[in-house]
């Protein structure tokens, strides 16, 4: 799996496919998952509060492909904090509906008067439980994790779900994860610090 759908899987992890968290700060956890991912593709870099496209070439994954054509299509928008809000919009049904595509989700529609919202429920829960043990057993490892599950992490913490990963871990996994997050890849430290800026920011407001 991709990291937009692992972190899509800690932040939905119930029978239900409800979301452990606000909805913004999820939202903008995706989204920074999103751009990590054209990141880990040598598609874009972040740095000094702006991305950059490098590789204009399609990437082999339907969504990532997406959201690089909209980077190149509105290259006149660069700030991390705009795309970051602009994908948080859509980031929720495009990651879901790509896990639902994949076989590891059911999408469902529940109709109330006249509005119809739409969740995505697992079909199987070990299957959706796993990215969270997954990253609290390579926590508890000795050799550290590769940047992909770094920079997934790192999202995690900067949404707030840090909970999901850590509550039965032990003392060095809670370590490990406080020297993991500063030695990330400057462009992917970077992502994620805008991200935690960023979802820190849409709570404090009240964001829906």
């Amino acid at each position: 799996m991709l990291i937009a759908d692992e972190f899509f899987l800690i932040a939905h992890n119930d029978s239900r496919g409800n979301a452990k968290l606000h909805p913004a700060a999820t939202g903008l956890g995706l989204a920074g998952a999103l751009l990590g991912e054209l990141i880990l593709f040598g598609q874009i870099t972040v740095s000094g509060g702006l991305v950059t496209v490098l590789d204009r070439r399609p990437p082999p994954d339907a969504l990532a492909h997406t959201v690089l054509d909209q980077l190149i299509g509105e290259s006149q928008h660069q700030s991390v904090r705009t795309w970051l809000s602009f994908l948080a919009q859509t980031a929720t049904t495009s990651v879901g509906e790509r896990l639902a595509r994949a076989g590891v989700l059911r999408r469902q529609e529940s109709r109330r008067l006249l509005r119809t919202s739409v969740s995505y429920v697992p079909i199987d829960l070990n299957v959706v439980a796993w990215p969270a043990t997954r990253l609290r057993a390579l926590l508890e490892r000795p050799d550290p994790p590769g940047v992909p599950d770094a920079v997934l992490l790192g999202l995690v913490c900067a949404a707030g779900l840090s909970r999901e990963v850590l509550w039965s871990a032990g003392p060095r996994a809670h370590h490990r994860l406080g020297v993991l997050i500063p030695a990330l890849p400057a462009p992917l430290r970077e992502l994620v610090a805008h991200t935690e800026a960023a979802v820190g920011a849409a709570v404090l407001r009240g964001v829906p």
